[in-house]
């Protein structure tokens, strides 16, 4: 019989691999500029057998990304308290430590990886569908009902858009140190505004 978990971890390579390939193409040449055919030659494998692993050309980029998916879920799921508070000191340790989830990085791969994210529509778009699952990942550990499904929305909401601004100033040239105070200060605003916000049984134990 074969291993099951050998046959998992060659799969898991054949993803980081022809992953890392694309996405060098892309940033070589842009994202429209390459097409599968091409990511698909330079790992030496055939397109269909390609699509059998990623099947959106979008996916080979996002794949990076993938195990951020239902994070903000698994936070809170494993939290003690407060959602809002869980999600806050989880934030705001990614922060500190630079984690490029929360666009306080000013590492040249990861300041490519974002640019070719950000500025291509369809990768926008197709990023899009995993916020969305994230979400709906999130309202089902916080309740599953509308107040859940509305406090999932705004937490989701909030967490984009403080690391846009991150990676915004980043990619502006500004140095992580000094924008690292200014991020941990308006993560700490949007999370009491969203903590204040939100409904009562919310606001407190999650479980």
């Amino acid at each position: 019989m074969s291993d099951p978990g050998l046959r998992e971890r060659k799969k898991q390579r054949m993803y980081e691999t022809v992953s890392d390939i694309a996405v060098r193409l892309f940033m070589e040449k842009g994202f429209d500029a390459v097409s599968v055919a091409e990511v698909a030659a330079a790992a030496e494998i055939s397109k269909p057998t390609l699509f059998r692993y990623f099947p959106a050309k979008e996916d080979l980029v996002l794949y990076r990304v993938a195990d951020h998916e239902g994070e903000a879920a698994r936070v809170v799921a494993a939290a003690e308290g407060a959602a809002v508070e869980a999600l806050r000191r989880h934030f705001v340790a990614g922060l500190e430590r630079g984690d490029p989830v929360t666009g306080l990085s000013d590492h040249p791969e990861v300041l490519a990886f974002h640019a070719l994210l950000y500025g291509t529509p369809s990768l926008v778009a197709r990023a899009h569908t995993h916020q969305e699952r994230s979400e709906a990942a999130l309202a089902e550990v916080l309740g599953g009902d509308l107040d859940a499904r509305l406090a999932a929305g705004q937490i989701m909401a909030v967490l984009r858009v403080l690391a846009l601004e991150n990676w915004r100033r980043i990619a502006a040239g500004e140095r992580v140190a000094d924008v690292r105070p200014d991020a941990v200060a308006a993560a700490q605003r949007a999370f009491g505004w969203l903590a204040a916000g939100l409904p009562p049984h919310l606001r407190g134990e999650t479980r």
